[in-house]
């Protein structure tokens, strides 16, 4: 059976992204393990230049709170599902991105799925900062949720790549999985940071994965212009693509969907979901 992590702060955000992941694990059968990460509130000292618990605040208390607003989600979730899908439910103490690899390595979920953008600036700089962190050093799918999406299957789904080095890069199994869970369309997106027009190069590197990928029946697509990112998510949009698909450590294309760039945040406005993969 799949299994869907959820980390969540009980915060809008992290509730959509919930109603995401309950649908989609509906749709799979899968289990889904919520968990809440916490740390202690600490004081900065000006003075001394000293980071400090807050003696006000009772570990145990916080822990008890922490399990009680879980114990809470777990049911509701049940409720609403009708029990059909197995909930889990873990509260730890410690840094987010630590206690994650730790229970993806020991669970190896289908997903790690996380919401994006908070209504106000601090929320924003921490959620945009987890998914940032998560995309980065986890090496299973993360599947970043924008507010207000919610899952309706996945019929066409796009990767992004720059056909470059890419029997090195492409995420052959992570494709297959996912076209095929879903019986998705394909459509592969050839991101030309440099603003070249397509060569003989490309063309090799196309039908290279038309080779690798045959069975899925990629369709193939350029994107480029003055701001990819930007052509990138007008194709999105454009196109009805559901879910795209990126690998992080490729080039950077995350760095500039996830974060401002002249003045634009193009994931805190997209509607689309955005799957980060590592090859392995």
């Amino acid at each position: 059976m799949k299994t869907i992590i959820l980390p969540t702060d009980f915060s809008p955000v992290a509730t959509n992204a919930m109603n995401y992941a309950v649908d989609m694990a509906m749709n799979l059968k899968a289990s889904l393990l919520l968990l809440h990460v916490y740390q202690v509130p600490v004081s900065y000292n000006n003075n001394t230049d000293e980071i400090v618990p807050l003696p006000v605040i009772d570990i145990n208390e916080l822990e008890k709170v922490n399990k009680e607003r879980m114990a809470s989600l777990k049911e509701d979730i049940e409720h609403i599902t009708s029990g059909e899908i197995k909930v889990f439910t873990q509260v730890k103490m410690g840094v987010l991105i630590n206690e994650l690899e730790t229970l993806c390595d020991s669970v190896k979920p289908f997903a790690v799925i996380m919401g994006n953008k908070g209504a106000g600036l601090i929320e924003r700089l921490l959620v945009g900062s987890s998914a940032l962190s998560a995309i980065r050093h986890l090496t299973w799918p993360v599947l970043i949720v924008p507010a207000g999406a919610t899952f309706k299957g996945l019929r066409k789904i796009g990767y992004a790549c720059d056909f470059k080095k890419l029997s090195d890069t492409i995420p052959i199994d992570v494709l297959n999985e996912w076209i095929k869970t879903f019986n998705a369309e394909l459509d592969i997106l050839n991101v030309d940071f440099n603003k070249d027009s397509a060569d003989k190069k490309s063309q090799e590197q196309e039908e290279m994965l038309r080779s690798m990928l045959g069975d899925l029946d990629p369709k193939f697509f350029f994107i480029s212009g003055e701001e990819v990112e930007k052509s990138i998510h007008t194709f999105a949009e454009s196109n009805n693509i559901d879910l795209l698909i990126v690998v992080p450590k490729k080039h950077n294309l995350l760095e500039g969907l996830f974060q401002k760039r002249h003045s634009k945040e193009l994931v805190f406005h997209s509607h689309i979901p955005i799957l980060s993969v590592h090859r392995k």
